[in-house]
């Protein structure tokens, strides 16, 4: 069975079993004819490609039109929707107190879920929706109307989310400076980024959907993290430290002193599931995780 057949399989089942990758089940929204989902609230929208593309932006409080802040998108799972997906994955207090601009673009409904195209076209993606082009684009349109720093641009996702991270880690590298995935991977349609890529990997070693250890359709964590230490020249052997006080053991391992001062990250969940996780390590809960990694970099590297 090649990988696009699964996919359809894999879409198929969970609209039959009414589960989606939200935690809890939330009404899909209803496709307006050019893709969009309509269900999202305090939404701005980008036509895109002939599609009407949504996304949520949340501004700190003290931003200030002569100062250059990052930018940090989020995106959703598979069947997900950006403004309940803010509710559980939420950073918006860290973007309030570390000074960043925070979106959460919503997938289209091409093929009959929201979903994230995480491959240039072809097979292994879900519809013909351009979501490369719609990131870069929006990208450009936020720019153009705040104050970013274009050096400090990064990606965060979840499941189908955390795919695309890797997606425009790979194919969107020009813009970004590091991502991160929760219960994500990476498919196979990788290429050359432009410059060394930090990358912050966290999965739970019980996840049933996209399993710690991959299967026969996908890449399991230790061989997306092989990939991005070879890419970047970090040190081949982690450095591994634990912890237990949230009441789940979790394993952080650190692949250092990559090429521009980048590294390799990845927190293990010892029987977490499929899952933004809840459970924190030395008092950092998932976002806090994510910020403290790609915060430490810009496009050129280390800061």
């Amino acid at each position: 069975m090649n990988r696009s057949i699964f996919f359809l399989i894999f879409i198929s089942v969970f609209v039959l079993m009414g589960c989606n990758e939200t935690h809890n089940a939330v009404e899909v929204g209803k496709d307006n004819g050019k893709g969009s989902n309509t269900t999202n609230e305090n939404t701005l929208i980008l036509e895109h490609n002939s599609l009407t593309r949504e996304y949520v932006l949340f501004l700190p409080s003290n931003y200030n039109s002569t100062t250059e802040i990052p930018l940090m998108f989020n995106f959703h799972g598979f069947g997900g929707n950006a403004s309940e997906y803010m509710t559980y994955a939420d950073m918006r207090s860290l973007a309030e107190s570390e000074n960043f601009i925070l979106v959460y673009p919503q997938g289209s409904n091409l093929g009959g879920s929201p979903h994230w195209n995480t491959c240039p076209n072809g097979g292994d993606n879900k519809s013909d929706a351009d979501d490369f082009g719609f990131i870069a684009a929006l990208v450009n349109e936020l720019s153009t109307n705040y104050s970013v720093d274009e050096e400090r641009i990064y990606a965060a996702g979840y499941s189908n989310g955390g795919m695309m991270a890797y997606g425009l880690a790979n194919y969107k590298s020009e813009i970004f400076a590091a991502v991160a995935s929760v219960s994500g991977t990476m498919l196979d349609c990788t290429t050359t980024p432009s410059h060394p890529m930090p990358v912050v990997h966290l999965h739970g070693t019980a996840d049933d959907t996209l399993p710690y250890d991959g299967n026969n359709y996908f890449n399991g964590a230790q061989t997306v993290l092989n990939h991005w230490t070879a890419f970047n020249n970090t040190d081949t052997k982690a450095t591994v430290t634990s912890d237990t006080s949230s009441g789940m053991t979790i394993e952080k391992y650190v692949y250092d002193h990559g090429d521009s001062g980048v590294a390799v990250a990845h927190y293990k969940y010892i029987s977490g599931g499929h899952d933004w996780f809840t459970a924190s390590y030395q008092g950092q809960d998932t976002a806090a995780l994510i910020w403290s990694f790609v915060s430490h970099y810009d496009i050129n590297g280390v800061r």
